[in-house]
């Protein structure tokens, strides 16, 4: 009897957690543990996800402003589930994925040299940006206006909603991120593709319809492919009747081709891409914003749209205030996606002391704009906003009267 009790207080012991000895002084969020400097919190002693824990720090409460109930505003393409087809991949982050994104939808999409995203039409407007590779646009909208053409690293395109349009990669490997307007856009009734409507229309009709035999439709897929490999189009359209689409017309931006905006701040470099310099985009505007080691983008907010993040490269942090006492801290790496609500005040701060923080923004709106905390106090008469604040005048009337933007 006592041999059996022996066996099982050693079994006990094994189960049983850890004895771990906490570390004397400072917090332990960095160490995944949600133990603050003064002694709150303790030790996760259950189930959870190790690397989660040390990659989100504020998760954990490091953060000692945050206050009230704030959702999640922050979802990552890594917990999105990849669809592989045979010349490339997507995965996409919708309304399921981010309830809190009310405007936009976005996905990222790898296509092998030569690969084809099936000719098709959206209900919502498409916008897209190229980070690796080169990759072929071709678009056709309700007047004939055409444009097929190539582009590459930081190159944008626009199609409003019921362009026709395809995209080819070009090199080896190509990716790109691509942004719509509608957040439940994979459902039924918002994308149209060409192979998909051909196999579900009679024979007959379509052989009356483009005058050929039937027999021309004969190896047409039964199915929607999606992505199809394919071999790199060496030719483009002749004898065309209508317009090409230039100039203001034209369905690309090529970002790097133009100056970035001039901004107070020193901190980065901070490209605006919206109807103002690109005159297509009606329903989505932009901004590829490049932040260096340690910098800030201001305090600000948006009065226009809610802003939906990619981060494409490097680590951050940002606070959403969302009002009412409401605020909530979240940590940002590569291939994170992110929204702040409407009106909601914020900054992005670069984490890392080597690395540039690069990321995207997008706005359901025609154009970008903000509403810089520092700039509105600065043309606030200094008084009201000193007491308000319960500062000196002195330090109100110092704040610089342009958007800093980025700072160093």
């Amino acid at each position: 009897m006592r041999a059996a009790s022996v066996l099982f207080g050693l079994a006990a012991s094994a189960l049983a957690a850890p004895s771990l000895t906490p570390r004397e002084g400072g917090d332990q969020f960095a160490q995944g543990q949600p133990i603050s400097e003064d002694g709150k919190g303790g030790r996760i002693l259950g189930g959870t996800n190790k690397e989660l824990d040390l990659q989100n720090p504020d998760n954990l409460g490091q953060q000692s402003t945050d206050a009230g109930v704030v959702p999640n505003l922050k979802w990552s393409f890594s917990d999105s589930k990849t669809r592989i087809v045979k010349g490339g991949w997507v995965r996409e982050q919708v309304v399921t994925d981010l309830p809190s994104s009310h405007d936009i939808a976005g996905a990222q999409q790898h296509l092998k040299k030569g690969a084809i995203r099936e000719l098709h039409w959206h209900k919502s407007a498409e916008w897209g940006f190229v980070y690796n590779g080169r990759i072929t646009v071709s678009a056709v909208d309700e007047n004939g206006v055409y444009q097929a053409t190539e582009i590459g690293y930081g190159d944008v395109w626009y199609f409003p909603p019921g362009v026709a349009h395809t995209v080819q990669g070009l090199d080896d490997e190509n990716e790109f991120l691509l942004i719509f307007d509608e957040t439940d856009f994979d459902k039924i009734g918002t994308t149209f593709n060409l192979d998909d409507w051909v196999a579900h229309t009679p024979k007959h009709i379509l052989a009356k319809n483009f005058g050929v035999p039937e027999s021309a439709f004969k190896d047409v897929p039964a199915g929607s492919p999606y992505i199809i490999n394919g071999t790199v189009a060496t030719n483009n359209v002749t004898g065309a009747v209508t317009p090409e689409a230039k100039g203001d017309a034209s369905f690309v931006y090529r970002t790097l081709q133009h100056p970035p905006e001039k901004i107070g701040g020193t901190g980065g470099t901070f490209y605006k891409i919206d109807s103002t310099n690109f005159p297509i985009a009606k329903k989505i505007a932009a901004t590829f914003v490049t932040l260096k080691p340690g910098g800030l983008r201001e305090l600000h907010w948006h009065p226009n749209a809610e802003e939906w993040l990619y981060f494409h490269k490097g680590h951050a942090t940002a606070t959403a205030f969302i009002g009412s006492g409401a605020a909530r801290t979240f940590d940002f790496s590569a291939g994170d996606t992110a929204v702040f609500p409407t009106n909601s005040g914020h900054y992005i701060e670069n984490t890392s002391e080597d690395e540039d923080l690069v990321w995207i923004e997008i706005y359901k709106s025609d154009h970008v704009a903000d509403v810089s905390l520092s700039q509105w106090l600065a043309l606030t008469p200094p008084e009201i906003a000193a007491q308000t604040l319960k500062v000196s005048v002195d330090f109100i009337e110092q704040i610089k009267r342009e958007k800093q933007v980025l700072i160093e």
